[in-house]
């Protein structure tokens, strides 16, 4: 029986992993605190280690994996921005969930441009104070208004449906367009001008780094609809921030953020927030912040748990890693994965 060590996991995960365990002939180990380079030695004795978004896969955390004796770290996400390829290349395989339920993000996505526009999260807390106005609650129609989808992979494709659906104008940029019936590809810079809205559902690299610095802000429509739920670092915070002041963004929902390692998913209820930009954001009356939660369905933590799973039963049994990320699929060089083969 292999042993998997598990990090910063909560009770609705174990569920759906322990619900597989059995099947699988893992003995499953849960710690809740986030993988780094202090803790790693938790993982002592195990066969394998599953990590999230949030946990820090650097050089050091790897060579004390290798060191270890463990060759393979299940990401039980998408994103792999957190993990040191270089380092891995020969030592540690990453594997992870390509594609859980795009349909999870791509209707919280919705549900988060609904609430701002027509002001429901205020509405909601206004009520429970007996407080019936509808002032300060005007919203618009989404019916003609045009959307700008930046990333059009499987959640961006579900999203842009979704838009098509309220009968709204969509553009999208992506460096990889698919050409799809009611979508119009534009540059970046068109896509910041002509869009009432705008929706980021792209992965974190070198090149999608802020790509929403204040350049790109100046270049918005006045009182833009900002949503991201794809990562945080993809919007710099202070030019955010800037643009919520002076109005240019006219109201902003984040179910991710650049600093949100520390403190999503975590309870921080009873302390004073220490990161400044943080509490800012949270203080402003147009913005909604959720912990990124967009995921979380309970169909998305089954695929989640099962496709996990499933990369480690491949890892074990010597078979082909179909979603292993290795230091050449980074850097988007061919690699023996085309040959059904390992990375390395």
């Amino acid at each position: 029986m292999k042993k998997v060590c598990f990090f910063d996991t909560k009770p609705y995960d174990r569920i759906y992993f322990d619900a597989f365990a059995k099947e699988y002939n893992f003995e499953l180990i849960y710690c809740e605190s986030k993988l780094n380079e202090k803790n790693v030695v938790l993982a002592s004795g195990c066969d394998a280690v599953v990590a999230f978004v949030n946990d820090s896969i650097t050089a050091q955390v790897l060579q004390t994996l290798s060191s270890l004796g463990i060759h393979v770290v299940a990401l039980r996400c998408a994103g792999y921005n957190n993990v040191d390829f270089k380092e891995a290349y020969g030592k540690v395989h990453i594997v992870r969930v390509p594609a859980y339920s795009p349909y999870a993000v791509a209707e919280f996505t919705m549900g988060m441009f609904l609430s701002l526009n027509r002001k429901i999260y205020r509405a909601y807390n206004r009520i429970r104070e007996y407080n019936f106005s509808l002032v300060g609650l005007l919203g618009t129609d989404f019916y003609g208004k045009t959307m700008g989808v930046i990333g059009t992979g499987k959640i961006g494709q579900v999203f842009m449906d979704i838009c098509l659906g309220f009968g709204m104008k969509v553009l999208a940029y992506d460096p990889y367009p698919k050409e799809r019936a009611g979508v119009r590809y534009v540059t970046l810079e068109e896509l910041f001008r002509y869009s009432d809205m705008i929706s980021l559902h792209c992965p974190l690299t070198k090149e999608s780094y802020h790509i929403v610095d204040a350049a790109a802000i100046r270049n918005m429509k006045d009182g833009v609809i900002l949503v991201n739920t794809s990562r945080g670092a993809l919007i710099d915070a202070t030019s955010l921030i800037d643009g919520l002041k002076d109005g240019k963004i006219g109201a902003a929902g984040l179910d991710v953020y650049e600093e949100e390692g520390e403190y999503f998913y975590e309870d921080y209820s009873g302390e004073v927030m220490p990161d400044d930009e943080l509490a800012r954001i949270i203080s402003m009356p147009n913005v909604l912040l959720t912990s990124h939660q967009a995921f979380l369905t309970k169909e998305a933590l089954k695929n989640i748990a099962e496709t996990t799973m499933e990369n480690l039963r491949q890892y074990f049994d010597g078979e082909a890693l179909p979603n292993e990320i290795c230091y050449q699929c980074a850097k988007g060089e061919r690699c023996k994965k085309e040959h059904l083969e390992r990375c390395f």
